[in-house]
């Protein structure tokens, strides 16, 4: 029952209190132990951890830490804050007890400096998995090895360093082990813990570095693609991975090594000089704008903002994009999309909207043809495959004085013969239609839609699928989420929570995405923010950790979906795929899906 989100029910903690004693007895667990705990005991005992041990074993304890430098300002605030028996105690890298505060609870004494918490030591415990999984665990009563620990639950956030982007310890928060409860009560107490910490530690960071990221977080914060480069290392942001090739990031080192060697130092901590324009070859119109910064009158390195829309298309952006109505998003690649989008729409002349299922191409069409201020449009779906409507419009078009309606044309490749013989000849006679057409790739055309599309995509534009857009994923949680009724709060998600969203792939986009609030929204029975162990199986579930065969991936999506349609029941979701609940076990673990 060890989780990284939620607390087991306690059913499941009397069962796992009998197959603990099985285990230590020298018999199987059982099958109702997830394998990840199960594993967890048996490395506990290949380690040799004594089951009884009165505390745990003291290493030498750091002359001068600065984890711990920086984390009590805040740890002081929060420990007087604390209520009962509640305990905050601040981890290291190295598994190793820093500080204390708080409640006391069973295990711990007044000097924690220098316990050894790691599974070598102890066993299997929040603080060593949140170190191992890089995400907040929780460990209760008898998911511990320890005898010493069957009271006590524990919940752990870990600490990530500024620069390097790793783990440098843990905030973990211990308490009684209680009854009744479904999640861990100081979940949102650790959060903002580590968040407090984590800011102070980029406060503390040695200051060219410092400065440098300063610098980086100053352009980034308009959503700007960067890269911060100081010779030796280099910072890119996701936008700008998305965005530049490995090839072209070298090249861009490259450059920023030999402008900090020719340039000439200007005032401290800023940026010095005019930017220098950089052209690459990774899309049309890309430019990287490359700025030394400097520091005690040294250069320390080089800022580069890429700049991936055309100066028409930025000019559209500034004029347009925050005037559509309905529409979320500030991500380089969306706002670049809808302002090409914007701009071409001035003209009453066809438009293509192109991308994959459920990205926003109708809620973009409708945006845009209601910029225009012109009747409603006449919405067609060929999908629903209405035989003579676009014929129809095409004959009130040609025939009529202008005042037709704009067509609103849906799934494009889903065309009908008749309507494409009827939108090619209309075409042909007036190459000036008010049309917005949407079109999802992948189906296959004959000569005649081909034709059709190919016309079409002279004036196109390519909308980005949510994985390329991850950072507006906030806004659009906040703007898919119904209103709630009165007496509740509205929904608000974990940072857990959000960094789960972030890492799926979202093959049906906005669209699945929207699915997914509407779900927990109408599942969930608790308060505060949804947490991980609240989202569908398949968000709960890292991506793989290395590269599948296309077997491989076909074999995790029908586990991910059995999983999802039995409601993460493993029993069921093994009898519906044909294979026994211990294979099923395996697979998970093989495939990275044991931590969900």
């Amino acid at each position: 029952m060890t989780t990284t989100d939620d607390t087991p029910a306690d059913p499941a903690l009397s069962s796992l209190r009998r197959a603990r004693d099985r285990f230590l007895s020298g018999r199987p667990p059982g099958d109702g132990v997830p394998e990840d705990l199960a594993e967890a005991w048996r490395r506990a005992r290949f380690f040799g951890v004594p089951r009884d041990l009165v505390a745990p074993p003291r290493v030498r304890p750091p002359e001068d830490s600065p984890l711990l430098a920086a984390a009590r300002p805040a740890l002081d605030r929060v420990a007087p804050t604390l209520s009962g028996e509640m305990g905050l105690v601040l981890v290291d890298s190295r598994c190793r007890a820093l500080w204390s505060g708080g409640g006391r609870y069973t295990g711990t004494s007044a000097d924690v400096a220098g316990l050894d918490l790691s599974e070598k030591a102890v066993g299997h415990n929040s603080s060593a998995l949140a170190l191992r999984t890089g995400r907040l665990a929780e460990v209760h009563g008898p998911e511990h090895f320890l005898d010493l620990w069957q009271e006590v639950s524990a919940v752990s956030v870990p600490l990530y360093e500024p620069t390097a982007g790793r783990p440098a310890g843990t905030i973990t928060v211990v308490t009684p082990l209680g009854e009744g409860r479904t999640a861990h009560p100081g979940a949102a107490v650790a959060e903002a813990t580590a968040h407090a910490v984590e800011t102070e530690l980029l406060g503390r960071a040695r200051p060219p570095e410092r400065v440098l990221l300063d610098a980086y977080l100053r352009q980034r914060a308009d959503g700007a693609a960067v890269v911060a480069l100081d010779g030796s290392s280099r910072l890119v942001s996701p936008e700008a991975a998305r965005l530049l090739s490995h090839e072209t990031l070298a090249r861009l080192e490259r450059h920023a090594t030999a402008l900090l060697r020719d340039a000439d130092a200007g005032p401290d901590g800023a940026h010095s000089g005019t930017p220098e324009e950089i052209g690459v070859p990774d899309g049309a119109g890309l430019t990287v704008r490359m700025t030394r910064v400097v520091r005690g009158g040294e250069v320390i390195g080089a800022v580069a903002t890429v700049c991936p829309a055309t100066r028409r298309a930025r000019a559209a952006e500034r004029q347009g994009h925050d005037r559509l109505p309905g529409l979320v998003g500030t991500s380089p690649p969306w706002r670049v999309a809808v302002s090409l989008a914007t701009e071409l729409a001035r003209a009453t002349e066809p438009l293509l909207l192109i991308g994959e299922p459920g990205v926003g191409k109708t809620a973009l069409a409708r945006a845009l043809l209601g910029r225009r201020g012109t009747a409603a449009p006449f919405l067609v779906d060929a999908a629903e495959q209405v035989a003579g409507e676009v014929p129809r419009w095409c004959r009130a078009l040609a025939e009529g004085d202008g005042g037709a309606p704009p067509l609103l044309l849906r799934h494009a490749e889903r065309l009908g013969q008749s309507d494409v013989a009827a939108l090619l000849s209309l075409l042909e006679e007036r190459p000036a239609v008010p049309l917005v057409a949407t079109h999802t790739p992948g189906a296959p055309t004959g000569p005649c839609l081909s034709r059709l599309l190919d016309i079409l995509s002279a004036r196109s534009v390519t909308l980005p699928p949510l994985r390329e857009r991850v950072e507006d994923i906030p806004a659009l949680l906040a703007g898919l989420a119904r209103r709630p009724s009165p007496g509740r709060p509205p929904l608000t998600w974990s940072l857990d929570a959000r960094r789960a969203l972030e890492q799926h792939t979202w093959p049906g986009n906005v669209t699945e995405l929207a699915h997914v609030v509407r779900e927990v929204a109408e599942r969930r029975r608790s308060t505060g923010p949804v947490r991980r162990g609240e989202l569908p199986y398949g968000l709960r579930v890292p991506p793989a950790t290395r590269r599948l065969s296309g077997m491989e991936r076909a074999e995790r999506t029908a586990i991910l979906e059995a999983l999802r349609r039995h409601g993460d029941n493993k029993v069921r979701a093994a009898e519906s795929l044909g294979i026994g609940r211990a294979t099923l076990y395996r697979k998970l673990r093989a495939y990275g899906m044991d931590q969900a």
